[in-house]
């Protein structure tokens, strides 16, 4: 029974609040700080997916970008720089495309170690067998997309300069053959499991 003081046989009483109507709000189902609860949940995926592969993505470029150092220096050696004669013609300016390769060769030996001392380094041990033999396929892949930068600059495109095997194989070869194997290494090589 209530009384007129508000109360209910001695319990106090308070009105339910009252949920406001759609018409008093221009935001419906929008919390209070202004966002829907889909907005959070797409906000909150974009930082767990951001804190997910900043790191990796990080060490990834820092060991990419030290074997890209090592690499560009190599081939110019090899291509232009002659013992003898000093910056001109190298040793193997007349086979650039082996040149490349044998560059690829070591800096992909030294980009497993980084990635899997370094980048991937907190993921469980794979496989090496298996970890080793898909590292060397999708190399053999990436350094086919590498050579074939430098391939069409110098045989479809006539240029070989200094500045133009370097922007088309070491340039832009390397950013292309370096996003795939960023993106397949992560999933077959070092694999989270």
């Amino acid at each position: 029974m209530l009384t007129p003081e508000g109360t209910t046989q001695g319990r106090s009483f308070e009105p339910a609040l009252a949920e406001p109507c759609p018409e008093d709000s221009p935001s419906e189902g929008r919390s209070s700080a202004g966002r829907s609860p889909e907005d959070r949940s797409l906000r909150g995926r974009t930082a767990a997916l951001a804190r997910e592969h900043l790191r990796p993505t990080t060490l990834f470029l820092l060991v990419g970008g030290a074997v890209f150092l090592l690499d560009t220096a190599m081939y110019n050696l090899l291509v232009f720089w002659s013992p003898s004669q000093g910056w001109g013609a190298g040793i193997m300016h007349s086979t650039p495309l082996l040149a490349k390769l044998a560059t690829i060769a070591v800096a992909s030996c030294l980009t497993y170690l980084g990635n899997r001392l370094w980048t991937f380094g907190d993921r469980p041990r794979p496989d090496t067998t298996r970890s080793i033999a898909l590292f060397i396929l999708i190399n053999l892949l990436a350094a086919g997309l590498q050579l074939s930068c430098l391939g069409f600059s110098r045989y479809v495109l006539g240029l070989d300069s200094v500045l133009a095997d370097n922007i088309s194989g070491t340039l832009i070869g390397q950013i292309v053959s370096t996003s795939f194997r960023y993106v397949t290494y992560g999933r077959l090589v070092f694999p989270k499991r």
